[in-house]
């Protein structure tokens, strides 16, 4: 869990206005988050993510997933209890915090059947991540914590979803990481391509 998420028109837009609202300097970053696709995002793939640097808040493209033990297995999240305690995320949550825009995200329950969620609030939400560089190439993970009543009917994992005002300060306060790391994600909107109904 997170294991797949999707990026529309609505998320493109909303990047482009955080970015172009913190600084204007950076209106070409902005105009490269509208020109984002809208598509399913992939474990492997590059994906638009939202950082800090000297100049601001940025859109940058990174990819999906750290190469695991020997490169046998890609580690595409991060459990936000244990990032700080963990040799391969600790120096990632000290000093290269993102966070990922996306319009919802999938989970699949043990009967294989598909869910999708999205915030009830807002057409955008806003999963914290990590990120590192592997081979002059920045790679990140996606931070997930135990669910909670609106996920826990599906599976019992979900990404750490951050409001849209605790943006910056997960990119920039370090002093309130470990706040952010067990915070209880808002509850969630939550379909399905259909619903399964039984007889008896």
């Amino acid at each position: 869990m997170c294991g797949r998420y999707y990026v529309d028109d609505e998320t493109a837009k909303e990047i482009e206005k955080i970015v172009r609202s913190v600084d204007e300097k950076l209106k070409k970053e902005a105009a490269q988050s509208s020109q984002l696709q809208t598509k399913d995002i992939h474990p492997t793939e590059c994906a638009p993510v939202l950082v800090v640097s000297a100049g601001g808040l940025r859109c940058e493209l990174k990819r999906w997933g750290f190469p695991g033990f020997m490169d046998k297995q890609l580690v595409i999240n991060a459990r936000s209890e244990s990032a700080m305690e963990k040799k391969m995320f600790c120096d990632a949550v000290e000093h290269r915090r993102i966070v990922i825009p996306a319009a919802g995200f999938y989970e699949w329950n043990k009967q294989k059947e598909k869910s999708t969620f999205t915030r009830k609030d807002s057409p955008v939400l806003y999963m914290a991540g990590l990120y590192s560089k592997y081979e002059d190439e920045d790679r990140f993970v996606i931070l997930t914590t135990a669910a909670n009543e609106s996920m826990e009917p599906v599976h019992d994992r979900m990404p750490l979803i951050l409001d849209k005002d605790e943006i910056l300060p997960w990119l920039t306060e370090r002093s309130k990481t470990e706040e952010f790391l067990s915070k209880v994600p808002c509850q969630l909107n939550r379909s399905t391509e259909f619903e399964q109904i039984t007889l008896f």
